[in-house]
């Protein structure tokens, strides 16, 4: 039995915060040496932190990545480490992981396969490095082997899966286990998106069964650099099964998860196993050997019992509460921020914003303690240090009620009902008067008076414009980030109005759709997240249908009778945008998923969403920055590239209305 302690660093790191990132590193290190580790994984591009962007193109970056990795290596002491930053070799960069033993810089494995898809640009950046080919990396001096290699320390073969290298069919590790690799580690970024952490459970753990080996995977944690959301969640597996896992979506600056593995088991497991053919070099191996003893381990019995809410039959709304909570967490001290002001209408998309805000407060008490949430906000100043969990939330979250002449008494009552129910701090504003004067100004210059049957829609949008400037002079005031509370759903089809209800620093919401939030509105009205419980005040919102309540109360206006009913347009967005389906596809799609519709109503609107989608790609141009929820967002800088100016589907909604009209019984 040869057993050796590994372990899984996770980090929430800012790109280019040097000091920062190196004392997350040095302390997740020595957490692992108390801990007892031999071996210990950290997370991708740990040094310079993953979201640098075109920063990775700067040579002054490389530079300083490389001093603070030779600034860390005192802290490797006794340990075999792994650090992730970016590595200038030849005419190109590479993104690399440095193996480092006791202090002393062994060599690097470059990235095969560079993830270039969704909100990923790394061939940007990097060079993928190819397979069999190895180099010198000179340094200070110094030379070090660089490129497709694993290392022998001490006896023990270590080879690398650099994140996306083991979201592909051919991932290197096939290769590392015909050369005998005892122990895969796999640094990561990779950003939460729901129902994402069973795929990575699956490659860690046929990556240990299947190349017959234990498989250590690190990752990054928190809100990085402003739009992804990391949810850490470190995993050990040994011969196809999970003996570690770490907790995700934590307030901590690291983590790290630890277990002992045994060697000779996974080596007998790949002996006995008829289709391993191990490789017979023609050369010299690929391998780098250095001199290493690990400390003698007696066997332990461990248990592996992942966190109650990840079996939840409601994962999605719990994902959802925890990262986007984590996010602005992260956001708002990384910012430098002094709290948030959310104009709070009463209805489901603010109310959902503001809730969001003190479920991150609340989770952050619950894991860090009060005094160590306010230790981690202690930049913000303006603490006495005696506030509960309630005064926190009152420190940091104003919601605001701006009143016109079409709002009605029930979203008023929704609105301070939700905010003091929160704990925050709860104004009303009354704008009419500025709608009026504004409304005034142009009917004068016009000639003519301003009227709902010729202005609708200028009459509409003048108001949610007004509310901007108020809540963006609190917001300065306070010093606070304005939350925008537009949606998904929305941001489809361009319902919302330019600086007006997108005003605000963030937008968090824009990366989920309006059939989603509103049911896992009524979750938390019910039931709520693990170890936070029900939001009962939310029946106040739950209860009403969506409106933006900006025509005359006489006009009923809903935002499914603007539109059409959520579900159906969220249905119609992914068929699209997504699936990148025709209008009569699309048109197809939907008549037999909702055959509770007349066709013809289907077609009016499956029109409706493609025009309205080509009209308002500057919207979405222009939205504030949203955070990553799922693999189908609509962000155009990061993930949906779609043109400002198109044809509008001409042709093909015409190719539509002919289909469906040969399509119609006699």
């Amino acid at each position: 039995m040869f057993l050796v302690r590994v372990a899984a660093a996770v980090l929430n790191q800012t790109p280019l915060a040097w000091d920062a990132n190196r004392r997350n590193i040095a302390a997740a290190l020595r957490a692992a040496r108390d801990a007892g580790a031999s071996i210990v994984c950290l997370p991708e591009l740990c040094v310079t932190g993953y979201g640098c962007e075109d920063a990775f193109h700067s040579p002054a970056v490389w530079n300083t990545a490389w001093d603070v990795l030779r600034e860390l290596l005192g802290e490797t002491r006794g340990i075999v480490t792994m650090f992730g930053l970016p590595i200038a070799h030849g005419a190109a960069v590479y993104n690399a992981a440095c193996l480092v033993a006791d202090g002393r810089i062994v060599g690097l494995t470059a990235k095969r396969f560079l993830a270039g898809d969704g909100i990923h640009y790394e061939p940007r950046w990097f060079k993928a490095w190819p397979m069999d080919r190895r180099g010198e990396l000179e340094r200070d001096g110094e030379r070090y082997p660089i490129g497709d290699l694993f290392f022998d320390c001490g006896g023990v073969r270590i080879g690398f899966e650099i994140c996306e290298d083991a979201w592909v069919a051919n991932r290197p590790g096939v290769e590392l286990a015909r050369r005998g690799v005892d122990l895969i580690l796999n640094p990561s970024a990779s950003h939460f998106a729901f129902g994402k952490r069973e795929v990575r459970r699956r490659f860690v753990l046929e990556g240990s069964r299947a190349f017959g080996c234990s498989y250590v995977y690190a990752n990054l944690v928190g809100n990085e650099a402003g739009r992804a959301i990391y949810d850490g969640g470190a995993m050990i597996a040994t011969g196809g099964r999970m003996i570690a896992e770490g907790p995700r979506f934590s307030f901590e600056e690291f983590g790290v998860v630890t277990a002992p593995v045994d060697i000779d088991a996974t080596r007998m497991a790949r002996a006995r196993t008829a289709s391993h053919q191990p490789h017979f070099a023609d050369g010299a191996e690929p391998c780098v050997e250095i001199d290493y003893t690990y400390p003698r381990l007696e066997p332990e019995r461990r248990a592996h019992e992942p966190a109650t809410w990840e079996s939840s039959s409601r994962i999605k709304e719990e994902e959802f509460t925890r990262a986007v909570g984590l996010a602005l967490f992260d956001y708002l001290r990384k910012s430098r921020s002094r709290g948030f002001v959310v104009s709070l209408s009463g209805g489901a998309d603010s109310s959902a914003v503001a809730t969001l805000v003190a479920c991150a407060v609340r989770f952050g008490v619950r894991e860090l303690g009060r005094d160590g949430l306010l230790e981690r906000l202690a930049c913000l100043g303006g603490w006495r240090g005696d506030e509960d969990e309630c005064g926190i939330v009152n420190r940091l979250l104003a919601c605001v009620y701006q009143a016109t002449r079409n709002s009605g008494p029930v979203t008023r009552a929704a609105a301070r009902r939700v905010a003091e129910s929160l704990g925050a701090e709860y104004l009303e504003f009354n704008v009419d008067s500025i709608v009026e004067q504004y409304v005034d100004v142009v009917s004068r210059a016009l000639g003519r008076e301003l009227t709902w049957e010729s202005d609708d829609l200028a009459l509409q949008n003048i108001q949610a414009r007004v509310r901007a400037p108020s809540v963006w002079l609190l917001a300065n005031v306070r010093g606070a980030l304005l939350l925008a509370t537009s949606n998904r759903s929305e941001a489809a089809v361009g319902y919302c109005t330019m600086d007006g209800d997108t005003c605000g620093s963030i937008s968090p919401i824009a990366g989920i759709d309006k059939h989603f939030l509103r049911q896992w509105l009524r979750w938390m009205e019910l039931e709520g997240p693990e170890g936070l419980g029900p939001f009962p005040e939310l029946n106040a919102v739950n209860a009403q249908q969506p409106t933006a309540e900006l025509r005359p109360p006489s006009a009923s206006q809903t935002d499914e009778g603007d539109l059409m009913p959520y579900e159906l347009l969220d249905v119609i967005e992914r068929a699209a945008i997504r699936d990148k389906r025709s209008p009569i596809e699309v048109f197809r799609c939907v008549r037999a998923d909702f055959p509770e519709y007349e066709p013809g109503q289907l077609l009016v609107w499956v029109e409706r969403f493609f025009r309205l989608w080509c009209r308002n790609q500057w919207k979405r141009e222009r939205y504030a920055p949203s955070f990553h929820l799922d693999d189908e967002n609509l962000d155009p800088k990061t993930w949906c590239r779609f043109p400002i100016l198109s044809g509008g589907f001409e042709r093909e909604l015409a190719e539509m209305r002919r289909a469906a009209k040969e399509d119609s019984p006699p």
